[in-house]
């Protein structure tokens, strides 16, 4: 069967912290009310998308994989990663704060889970007006300042916040500290991992439950990279209706396209797959004379096989990743 542009049925997770955004502005499907994450294209286990248009319907990212390979992963990946996407993409509405947390680099995220670590990057959608984020330490601080910090509840004293505003962007590599705050809504990529070690949680009771959340306070000391940045904030440059350069890292290479004509995108060299998230308005994606609508808050996957395509919009703003 010949590979196509590809959307998956989006995963929606409950959160502690989640609103309803994802539900009311990105019309994804849920009758629960707290749904903080939007999982796009995932192989985390127990978590692996399900193709949701065309012939491919119900098949599943891992069926995809085993099937085409390198023709949808490209051969480079496959023969790096083989059965195993390297990426996981999500929206994440934060209705309050996220705890604040910090994620293992892989050689510590392979040794005591099994698992790769978790990079990733953020690009902020829509944000109320007083949203911060917290990324990074304020100041140089031991590890020993840390834990004393963290004993004595003054562990917020010692970190960065940063104001966000729509089409900021951070890149978060393993160590770095950081947690999303209350009123953003924004577009992460990352390594496919789900390991995270929660340092701070603001004493809130899981309503399930009735107890706080764990907190992995002695993981977590050797997974922190204490390095203070003069700067945590990514700089980019738009130009129209090109790709344009936002985070290039070892674990994957995301652009940004701010489009207002049609462009035709050509991917013959690029031996990857490349997944466009629509992160502002509409577009219409081409590909064979079929045409592909993908509104605000949605994702497609274009296979490896297939070389060019056509975008067109009057104004979109399109995040473009690949490896």
């Amino acid at each position: 069967m010949k590979l196509y542009p590809i959307k998956f049925d989006p995963i929606l997770k409950e959160k502690i912290w989640g609103g309803e955004k994802l539900i009311q502005t990105f019309k994804k499907k849920s009758t629960k009310n707290n749904i903080g994450e939007s999982w796009e294209v995932s192989d985390v286990k127990g978590d692996v998308s399900i193709v949701s248009n065309g012939d491919l319907k119900g098949k599943s990212l891992k069926d995809l994989i085993k099937t085409y390979k390198g023709d949808f992963v490209g051969n480079k990946i496959y023969e790096q990663f083989g059965e195993a996407f390297p990426i996981l993409i999500k929206f994440i509405d934060a209705k309050t704060p996220l705890s604040i947390q910090v994620h293992p680099n892989n050689e510590l995220a392979k040794e005591r889970h099994d698992s790769f670590g978790k990079n990733e990057m953020w690009y902020i959608m829509d944000s109320d007006e007083e949203a911060e984020l917290i990324i990074g330490f304020n100041k140089e601080v031991s590890q020993h300042e840390y834990v004393q910090a963290l004993e004595e509840g003054k562990v917020l004293d010692i970190l960065n916040s940063e104001s966000v505003t729509k089409g900021d962007t951070f890149y978060i590599p393993t160590g770095r500290v950081h947690a999303i705050g209350a009123g953003t809504v924004l577009a992460e990529i990352q390594q496919t991992s789900d390991i995270t070690y929660r340092i701070y949680d603001y004493e809130r009771v899981d309503k399930v439950s009735g107890k706080q959340r764990e907190l992995h306070t002695e993981q977590a000391l050797d997974a922190i990279d204490y390095t203070v940045h003069k700067t945590y904030k990514t700089d980019y440059n738009l130009v129209d209706n090109e790709s344009s350069t936002l985070v290039h890292s070892p674990y994957f290479k995301t652009d940004i396209i701010q489009l207002n004509t049609t462009v035709v995108k050509n991917y013959e060299t690029l031996d990857s797959f490349v997944i466009y998230m629509c992160v502002d308005g509409a577009f219409e994606l081409e590909f064979e004379s079929e045409i592909y609508t993908v509104d605000k808050g949605e994702t497609i996957v274009l296979p490896a096989q297939i070389n060019q395509v056509s975008l067109k919009s009057s104004e979109a703003k399109i995040l473009e990743v690949y490896l």
